[in-house]
């Protein structure tokens, strides 16, 4: 599962979520409460659904043969997940007949009793006759998922004009048993059969291969899936819709990407690059691609970001980015690789219980960074890695076990620490044994777990056999451990004696962390590495010299999950942006120096850094500049422009652009207008903003205009911001649509206050009652993100406006109507008054 909480909450959200705490996580029982792995009675075999679906009511009437087997000993009942379904018959399989069983149902847990006892390794099939009515069920999501009821109808009666009528599934963490009664444990594998009668203009898509069509007299179409390989119930889907597909292919296997009509023209450049991704995963992993096919489709009002089902990758309406989108990058690649190599880690190989949840999801967001490192060089791959890292690093996440056996719920594991933290101790694994162990141990864990269930162990081992080293040490401190370590780095140097101290601290609470790096000693481009171990709260490692170091460069390949205060001074910092030569040297170089903007030789690092080869140095240099600072201004004025009209990034460009805005210089007019007009989105908002600063009369005209055509991107916010200030009620209609329109993301989190300072002086009640519910709808689909808290903070902010004006008002009783319809919203009344 792509964690979509943190694509959505930057650091300020992640700092002020954790000032209010939710008081769930208050609750401490939780921490007396073992999570075992799921007890293994019986084990699923073969699922075979028949689905048949009501838009009318948002049912789907089914049919479900379930061929299981005890797991060892013998048994004659039988215990389904089966939530808020109506059950009509329950019946054992007898060659053609069935017999009826007796059943005990909870709307939750449908407990059957068998006809007879059943043996360790004996079949049998049971038939469920049932409705699913997945929207009357009550059940929470998470942060990565925001709601668990399984089966999705949007706009299921075509009311909404402007949004396609869709279904698709959502099974992970356990809500396939919504749909389909089934024992929804991850540690369960079944092959499967997928029958969906569907109107004759949907196309459809499940798991595995479609095997057959058949056209109904009715106007109906059945479209039959198979499965042959097993996999977990949570892994199930079923998708429909009106869709393009596009057809792709990998040595002789479909490759499918569905999207919606409009997408077509660019769908091979979204999903374009997923044949040489199967490949490279192939190539690294030593496993082909085990599936019969691959299919990526994407949902509206997708609950996540996306989800791995095997075979059948589901992605929210994020993933289709226009022309001008994709100007910028595709923005959506890295979830496209992170949700394909969990066709091996998650869907081949499955973490056996949800506390062992890293083991599928530290693989796919470690595959970001190698997918970035193969396809668009090393200082791509280091700067995803780094932006996970800081993921975690800001998340307040240091108390937690990577593998927690204690938790308050299955949905609380999807978090920076099974994600994120989980890819950074592979990216130290890998260093530590070499590239050709850490891949050669992955294929054996692979091949030795294919379509089983696995725990953190079974990874230990197979790097164990492959290396011959003891990593219980490893395994201990990183997955079975908390925290991750803070050091404190300091250099002695004594020219009398040719040698230099180099003195590490390990300031973190409790036990120290081992740790085997490189440091390399520099003299000019000369580099002497030395292998050690930081192991004790206090190291202390002593080179000797016969000239002076120019820099003694700690973590030399810059691998470590780790907190740094590292006491070098600028001259080392410029030696190692000139030599050491990584991104992250670079990069710590570059902070560095943006720290001290009076010093000469600062400013001349940050220059050079300003025309290095990777644009995301060139960017954070122009992100750091200090400008108020008139000499630097001067200074760095000549290099910005430049970079503004020709760097070939345009998201360098674009950040240049704000940039220039700073320096209020009229020159600078013409270029912020023709901008408005680029191709890339994130240029022309940035343009449009630097616009406003200087000519607001301007940018609103420009902003009017590019209201009334298709935008998408960073000049969504620009419009409406440079809308918004301007205060015109007039462009409300305009306004709301787009911000009602944006999907759940970071930008539209950053969009809302300022639309909810425009609400605040919306005069028209019903404009007022429009977006109020823009934000309401926000606040419930984030609830569980515990944005509640933020964003009730808006609609107060509305409310103490409104008051405030209403003295001065002539029409005091429609503005008393406007408060209570949010002080309704407030109080949780959906309603309103």
């Amino acid at each position: 599962m792509k964690k979509l909480i943190f694509g959505l909450l930057s650091f300020l959200t992640f700092q002020t979520l954790s000032a209010q705490p939710h008081e769930a996580a208050q609750d401490t029982t939780w921490k007396k409460l073992y999570r075992e792995s799921a007890p293994m009675i019986n084990d699923l075999v073969h699922t075979k659904i028949d689905a048949r679906f009501d838009y009318s009511q948002s049912y789907l009437n089914g049919k479900a043969w379930i061929t299981l087997k005890p797991h060892f000993y013998a048994t004659d009942s039988l215990a389904l997940d089966a939530k808020g379904m109506e059950i009509k018959k329950v019946a054992i399989v007898k060659g053609a007949s069935t017999s009826p069983l007796k059943y005990d149902y909870n709307g939750w847990i449908l407990n059957i009793n068998l006809d007879r006892s059943y043996k360790g390794g004996e079949k049998y099939t049971v038939y469920i006759e049932y409705t699913a009515k997945p929207n009357e069920l009550e059940v929470q999501g998470s942060a990565a998922i925001t709601d668990a009821k399984g089966l999705y109808f949007i706009n299921p009666k075509g009311e909404e004009k402007d949004k396609p009528t869709q279904i698709w599934t959502q099974g992970e963490t356990e809500a396939t048993s919504v749909w389909v009664p089934t024992i929804d444990r991850p540690n369960q594998k079944t092959t499967q059969e997928t029958i969906m009668t569907v109107p004759d203009k949907y196309v459809t898509l499940s798991n595995g291969k479609l095997i057959s069509q058949k056209k109904n007299a009715d106007g109906t179409r059945t479209d039959t899936w198979n499965m042959e390989l097993p996999h977990a119930p949570y892994l199930f889907f079923m998708g429909v819709g009106e869709y393009s597909v596009i057809k792709d292919t990998y040595k002789g296997k479909e490759v499918n990407y569905y999207v919606e009509k409009e997408y077509a023209p660019v769908a091979r450049k979204i999903f374009g690059h997923t044949p040489e991704m199967m490949a490279f995963f192939s190539k690294v992993t030593g496993v082909e691609y085990p599936w019969v096919k691959y299919s990526q489709i994407v949902g509206r009002d997708y609950v996540s970001g996306a989800m791995e089902n095997t075979t059948a990758t589901l992605h929210q309406e994020s993933a289709q980015q226009d022309a001008r989108e994709l100007v910028d990058g595709n923005g959506w690649e890295s979830t496209i690789a992170h949700e394909l190599f969990h066709q091996w880690f998650g869907d081949y190989v499955t973490s056996e219980s949800w506390s062992n949840l890293t083991l599928n999801e530290s693989f796919a967001n470690y595959s970001e960074t190698l997918w970035d490192e193969y396809k668009y060089g090393k200082d791509a791959g280091d700067a995803q890695n780094y932006t996970d890292m800081a993921g975690y690093l800001q998340s307040g996440s240091e108390k937690k076990d990577l593998v927690r056996f204690y938790y308050t719920d299955k949905e609380a594991m999807f978090d920076a620490v099974s994600y994120n933290k989980g890819g950074r101790i592979l990216h130290m694994l890998r260093n530590y044994v070499g590239d050709s162990a850490f891949f050669k141990s992955l294929n054996l864990y692979l091949t030795s777990n294919k379509f089983k269930a696995a725990e953190a162990h079974h990874l230990r081992l197979a790097f164990e056999e492959v290396t011959g080293k003891d990593m219980n040490w490893f395994w201990n401190q990183w997955y079975y451990g908390e925290g991750h370590p803070k050091l404190t780095i300091d250099y002695v140097y004594d020219d009398a004696a040719k040698q230099v101290q180099v003195i590490v601290k390990q300031t973190q609470p409790g036990n120290a962390f081992k740790l085997p790096i490189a440091i390399d000693i520099y003299n000019g481009s000369n580099k002497v590495r030395n292998k050690v171990w930081i192991d004790d709260k206090v190291d202390t490692f002593t080179f000797s010299y016969t000239s002076k170091p120019d820099l003694v460069n700690v973590d030399g390949d810059k691998i470590l999950l780790a907190e740094k205060k590292d006491n070098k001074t600028l001259s080392n910092y410029i030696h190692q942006y000139k030599y050491a030569g990584l991104y992250m040297d670079r990069r710590e170089a570059v902070e560095f120096a943006s720290r001290s903007q009076t010093n000469p030789e600062a400013i001349a690092l940050l220059k050079d850094a300003l025309k290095d080869k990777y644009f995301g140095i060139r960017g954070l240099v122009l992100g750091r500049l200090d400008l108020k600072n008139q000499g630097n201004k001067a200074a760095f004025e000549p290099l910005i422009a430049d970079i503004a009209k020709n760097d070939p990034k345009a998201t360098v460009r674009a950040t240049a652009l704000t940039a220039l805005a700073n320096y209020e210089n009229p020159a600078y007019k013409e270029l912020f207008v023709k901008s408005v007009s680029d191709s890339s989105y994130t240029v022309a908002g940035n343009a449009l903003e630097a616009l406003a600063k200087m000519d607001s009369a301007a940018a609103f005209t420009e902003a009017k205009r590019l209201s009334a055509q298709p935008t998408k991107g960073a000049l969504v916010g620009a419009v409406m911001k440079t809308m918004i200030k301007s205060g015109d009620e007039s462009s409300f209609t305009a306004i709301a649509k787009a911000v009602g329109d944006m999907p759940l993301s970071q930008a539209k989190f950053n969009l809302l206050p300022s639309f909810s300072d425009f609400l605040s002086k919306v005069n028209n009640t019903d404009n007022l009652k429009k977006g109020v519910d823009i934000i309401v709808d926000f606040r419930e689909q984030t609830k569980s993100f515990g944005l509640e808290p933020i964003v009730n903070g808006w609609l107060k902010g509305i409310v103490t406006k409104k008051e405030a004006a209403k003295d001065k008002a002539s029409d005091k009783s429609a503005l008393q109507a406007q408060i209570d319809y949010v002080n309704g919203k407030l109080a949780g009344d959906k309603a309103g008054f």
